[in-house]
């Protein structure tokens, strides 16, 4: 027996507000709760249910019975299938309120306290071409559109290179524009689909593991140069070495090529070796005083004119004299640690991937900065009881920890340790929140301030600033 169609259409939702992963959430006219993609708050919508998750009903916005005044046109022709920049049918006035409102809800439910001072969000006022960093992937089993697969005709061409389509694996969303990346990004990679797809190269089939190009990665810097990284899942040097040749002679914008080789059941690179094929081994950039070398596998805020506000905001709530010993958390190549290294006396900085903390070292040499350390390890094994007695004791730290939040043990060596000031960086409120509840024993949120990097989707970076309680 097939397995049961569970799909269902409801009518009348009103749409009230942005949920989690940046669905829209709503009512119907008996109070049950939707979670849905394709809306916007202060939409009236039909809908399909396509699941129930913990008796709550996920679904898909199939038709607006009236439109919110704050939905507008989205600019790009991919926007309904990509995905990947989730908001861009909502006003962006709008978009910073519910960015807002995401980071107040996580503080006051998970962690379970009131600011003392919130700040008005932080908008990015360049809201297209913003990022510095973007990942295709090749597929051998593009995304057909609806229009295709009615059509009944046969897909000689299926091959595809773009974004991997929204709850997929194998599936890519064959680009022809995106308004993520300066050009020449949509560039190159279109000149790329034209190449390999003319000379007849495979694309790879992540369901199957056969074929040969998988992803290709373009860095970029404010000066327009570009750094290229493809990948492929075996060497073959008779195709590979003239398709790196015609895309550095076809974009003098490219000032850097590497390549790398993986076999693996997942498109994760930074383990491997990466081989340079031309040009310079790094990208030059700057954010404000500081210069940064910028190697293929390293860390760095993929805005970067956004990046300066958001350490200028760090700097802002340290309120550094200058005779501040600093520890920098999950320092990355040292971006933070090295912006603000001229205010303080001194500032350490640990990072779990080595080659992260050999950029750190080799900025610090390029901006002769000789008051920052760093240290290769995870955090929980480096920052210890004895690190602190050896590096002497913290007035402040910094911490910017991924999306999964600092690790317990982190935390509850930072309550020991008893900094005056905590300036948290996160980039999920959620975690953020959990953790500032952890540390609430001893410290309090002075203040916190919401900041967009990522116009037209849910993500939001936070400033926060907790400062220790005074016992008598």
């Amino acid at each position: 027996m097939g397995r049961r169609n569970r799909r269902k259409n409801v009518d009348g939702i009103q749409l009230s507000g942005i949920a989690d992963k940046g669905r829209a959430v709503g009512r119907d006219e008996k109070g049950q709760v939707y979670f849905l993609e394709g809306g916007v708050p202060g939409d009236e919508v039909n809908a399909i249910i396509l699941r129930k998750k913990k008796g709550v009903p996920f679904g898909v916005v199939k038709e607006i019975t009236k439109a919110s005044p704050d939905r507008i046109e989205p600019f790009c022709k991919h926007f309904e299938l990509c995905g990947g920049c989730k908001w861009q049918h909502l006003s962006y006035e709008k978009q910073l309120f519910h960015k807002e409102l995401q980071v107040k809800n996580a503080i006051q439910r998970i962690a379970r306290i009131e600011a003392h001072q919130w700040e008005d969000v932080l908008s990015c006022n360049q809201t297209k071409h913003y990022r510095n960093k973007l990942e295709y992937s090749f597929s051998s089993a593009r995304w057909m559109t609806e229009e295709e697969i009615e059509s009944g005709k046969e897909i000689a061409d299926k091959k595809g290179l773009g974004f991997n389509k929204s709850g997929t694996f194998d599936k890519v969303i064959d680009l022809e524009e995106c308004y993520l990346q300066p050009e020449p990004s949509n560039e190159i990679r279109n000149w790329l689909r034209s190449y390999t797809k003319g000379n007849g190269f495979e694309y790879y089939n992540s369901r199957s593991r056969k074929g040969w190009l998988r992803n290709i990665m373009l860095r970029n810097n404010r000066d327009g140069e570009f750094m290229v990284l493809l990948s492929v899942a075996y060497k073959n040097e008779k195709q590979l070495f003239p398709l790196l040749d015609a895309m550095k002679d076809a974009f003098p914008a490219i000032s850097s090529i590497y390549y790398v080789v993986s076999d693996k059941l997942n498109s994760i690179t930074i383990d491997l070796p990466y081989h340079h094929f031309f040009g310079k081994e790094v990208l030059e950039e700057r954010l404000g005083n500081v210069q940064f070398h910028i190697g293929p596998k390293s860390f760095f805020q993929t805005n970067t004119l956004q990046a300066e506000k958001l350490y200028d905001v760090v700097k802002e709530y340290a309120a550094f004299d200058g005779s501040e010993n600093v520890y920098d958390l999950y320092t990355g190549l040292g971006s933070i640690a090295l912006y603000v290294a001229d205010s303080v006396h001194s500032i350490t900085g640990i990072e779990e991937i080595k080659e992260a903390i050999y950029y750190a070292e080799q900025n610090k040499e390029l901006n002769k900065i000789h008051n920052a350390k760093f240290y290769a390890g995870d955090c929980k094994d480096i920052l210890t009881d004895e690190f602190i007695k050896k590096h002497g004791k913290a007035d402040v730290i910094i911490t910017d920890p991924p999306r999964v939040g600092m690790h317990k043990e982190v935390v509850e060596t930072i309550l020991r340790a008893e900094p005056k000031k905590i300036v948290y960086v996160s980039c999920n409120p959620a975690t953020q929140a959990r953790d500032i509840n952890l540390l609430s024993e001893k410290y309090v949120v002075e203040k916190i301030r919401a900041v967009d990097m990522f116009p037209h989707t849910h993500h939001v970076e936070t400033v926060a600033l907790l400062t220790r309680i005074l016992t008598k």
